[in-house]
């Protein structure tokens, strides 16, 4: 399967309960003038779909919920990710967000919990 329909599954499929997440496009257009215009997060390196996972803090800190940052990356069987991609989904983990690369629903469901 290519990446697009492994995409729209994962995106259907774990944007519900404590999970929310978007698609961000990531890339970049001349304008009139010449100028070249970049957008999307994090770009270029920008995981294909960003969002939160919601958890509960412990009672320590009063039951309070939360949000943690969440940037999948998503990939097809055979495809190859790159090295700004491998360097957003690290800072990601390194920053205690939740990020990897993603081959189907049950690879992002299984990182998301």
């Amino acid at each position: 399967m290519k990446e697009q329909p492994i995409l729209k599954r994962i995106l259907l499929a774990c944007s519900r309960g404590r999970s929310r997440l978007w698609r961000n496009n990531v890339g970049q257009f001349q304008d009139a003038r010449g100028n070249w215009i970049r957008y999307g997060i994090a770009n270029p390196g920008g995981s294909d779909l960003i969002g939160w996972n919601s958890v509960t803090i412990t009672p320590d800190m009063v039951g309070r919920r939360v949000a943690i940052f969440a940037a999948l990356e998503v990939k097809s069987k055979t495809g190859r990710i790159r090295a700004e991609q491998q360097a957003f989904v690290d800072n990601v983990k390194k920053s205690g967000g939740i990020a990897g690369v993603v081959r189907s629903v049950e690879e992002a469901k299984s990182l998301l919990t």
